[in-house]
């Protein structure tokens, strides 16, 4: 099958850079229901300015590409060894073109393998069927919305929704839980994945099967049908809002699968996914690996643009920051200021907070922007190019993020889903703020970089490496500012309370 690998290689490249249509109906219908002017619809205006960016530049929708993850049906007598194969040689080869970010990390001694490749990576599952075509299916499922994955044992006691039974009204509680517990560490608006009953394994794995379903189906079985336009209806009610800034717009879609299970065990599963849904499917010659039909999508179908104007409109009341920041400058600012960030700034992830634990940072960090973030770099010459750069859930470096700020006077923290109240308390001691960019724009975020004058700590790989970016316009909110105020908490607090208020009906 000559043309298999690059058949896979085009599946691989459209499903990171090109939105399904039932995806982008749904966000466009989130962002022409959500209340004009606030928080939510900002985030949303970017959201939406992102997708056409990541479609007209063939760019990464967000830098984290997620853990791809392949579905592939065969007719009998099929190969399936060579087509593990070519899926392997097109995912390095996707990696290498920088549409996906090298994410596949050894479990024991966290090296990153630098093409996507490792034990278990990509994951794969096959079986048969009696067509004569070749079907696969991918979904790139990011780590910030697989974080949100969860599980529940009935009976349970839920917090603010009380016992959940082992019925569907149990169900009910439980997956409205699911949204408000995802809060913005998901990228809101996101996506359900439901699998009611099976084992704890099987019923994640059928968790997950439920998002190939496109987002405007409707379930044949009508029991399940009607819980899933329940829980859109109520979830959107709870006001978690685009990036857990409060809104209309919560869910996108909830699909439900309902499993056999054994008398001792009642499991629901939750595959939790973000806004940017990426998942897309191909039918291939059983002889050449040639596409014959694509899945979700028509490619002679032209794309309809997502925005209305590049980004948000700018109001003059935008808050202009330069880097290196002053401790007067950051104390100045307050929770809901939109700021516009010029200057240099540093990223830093998971390894580089455990790093600054024991060791002194390879940079002056005094008055320094630090950006919890993974991005897709590529080396053209002696160069490195951004070709994504959206934040990562920030709520991972919380047990660091106090050390950091009181030892290395960082003043602001740029990430999304925001922090909790140790870093908050450190960010009113020693004056800084946290700054909550938009989760999954790396394509809006990646053209506000400049250059890209160094790069430090490489031996963690790309995306956990610190780079410097010199930044032009990089907008963000103050959702945590000095004086002891969170946006989050307060979101979090009142859609707790309808949440609570959902309980019973």
């Amino acid at each position: 099958m000559e043309l298999l690998t690059s058949s896979l290689l085009e599946l691989i490249t459209q499903t990171s850079t090109n939105l399904p249509p039932d995806v982008r109906a749904a966000m466009s219908l989130s962002a022409g229901t959500e209340t004009p002017h606030t928080q939510s619809s900002q985030a949303l205006n970017i959201i939406l300015s992102n997708i056409d960016m990541a479609k007209d530049d063939e760019g990464p929708i967000c830098q984290d590409t997620g853990m791809p993850t392949f579905v592939v049906h065969t007719p009998v007598g099929v190969n399936q060894m060579e087509i593990q194969r070519a899926i392997r040689a097109a995912i390095a080869e996707a990696t290498r073109l920088g549409k996906l970010r090298p994410n596949s990390v050894d479990s024991l001694t966290g090296k990153n393998s630098g093409d996507n490749l490792g034990a278990e990576t990509p994951v794969m599952h096959f079986d048969q069927w009696e067509r004569d075509s070749i079907e696969v299916k991918l979904i790139l499922k990011g780590g910030g919305c697989e974080n949100k994955n969860i599980q529940y044992s009935l009976p349970c006691e839920l917090d603010r929704l009380g016992r959940a039974d082992r019925n569907l009204e149990g169900v009910r509680k439980c997956l409205l839980h699911a949204v408000w517990q995802a809060q913005g560490q998901g990228c809101a608006p996101g996506a359900l994945g439901v699998c009611i009953g099976s084992d704890r394994a099987h019923g994640y794995e059928l968790a997950k099967g439920q998002l190939f379903r496109t987002l405007d189906d409707v379930n044949p079985n009508p029991a399940l049908a009607k819980l899933e336009g329940e829980i859109m209806e109520e979830a959107n009610r709870l006001g978690v809002g685009a990036m857990g800034f409060g809104g209309k717009a919560s869910l996108i879609g909830c699909k439900i699968a309902a499993a056999n299970r054994l008398p001792a065990s009642f499991f629901v599963s939750v595959a939790y996914e973000c806004w940017a849904f990426r998942r897309l499917g191909v039918r291939l010659d059983a002889s050449d690996g040639a596409i014959t039909e694509w899945l979700y999508r028509d490619p002679n179908r032209p794309v309809e643009r997502m925005a209305k104007a590049e980004g948000f409109p700018l109001t003059g009341r935008e808050v202009v920051l330069t880097a290196p920041l002053s401790e007067a400058t950051v104390r100045a600012l307050k929770v809901g200021d939109v700021v516009l960030i010029n200057g240099e700034m540093f990223t830093g992830r998971d390894n580089v907070h455990a790093y600054l634990m024991k060791n002194a940072p390879p940079v002056d960090l005094h008055g320094a922007v630090l950006y919890h973030c993974g991005p897709v770099m590529l080396k053209q010459g002696e160069h490195w190019v951004v070709k994504a750069a959206g934040p990562t859930t920030s709520s991972r470096e919380e047990p660091y993020q106090a050390e950091v700020i009181k030892r290395y006077g960082v003043r602001a923290v740029i990430g999304k889903g925001g922090m909790g109240a140790k870093t908050l308390a450190a960010l009113q001691e020693y004056g800084a703020v946290y700054l909550n960019a938009i989760g999954g724009a790396a394509q809006y975020y990646a053209r506000t970089v400049e250059d890209v004058p160094a790069v430090y700590l490489m031996e963690f790989g790309i995306p956990e490496a610190m780079w410097r970016l010199k930044v032009k316009g990089f907008a963000a909110i103050v959702t945590m500012d000095a004086h002891g105020n969170s946006l989050h908490a307060d979101v979090e607090k009142a859609t707790g309370e309808e949440l609570a208020a959902l309980a019973t009906r």
